[in-house]
């Protein structure tokens, strides 16, 4: 875990040090693109693997659960992030 997050951070490092290269511009718009077929990639896997299909019905509901805390956890991350980081002296911008 801790690799993941020192691989990350050193890449935000790098990104900022880096941002004004129009390389840099150009790999920015195949993120998306790259993530989805990450994903696709992924199912693949998933789907090939007979015991992880046998065992979906007794894993789903513990899966849905999960994701749907980590949906509601990043949401609100996000909202205290808005309120205390971007707000400045309590109102609104807009």
């Amino acid at each position: 875990m801790f690799k993941v997050l020192f691989l990350l951070f050193i890449g935000i490092g790098v990104g900022y040090l880096l941002r004004r290269m129009p390389l840099l511009q150009k790999v920015e718009k195949t993120t998306s693109a790259t993530i989805f077929f990450m994903l696709f990639v992924f199912g693949l896997t998933i789907g090939s693997n007979d015991e992880l299909v046998a065992g979906l019905g007794r894993f789903g509901y513990q899966a849905f659960i999960l994701a749907t805390a980590g949906i509601c956890g990043s949401l609100f991350a996000s909202y205290l992030a808005y309120r205390f980081i971007f707000k400045k002296g309590g109102k609104d911008e807009r």
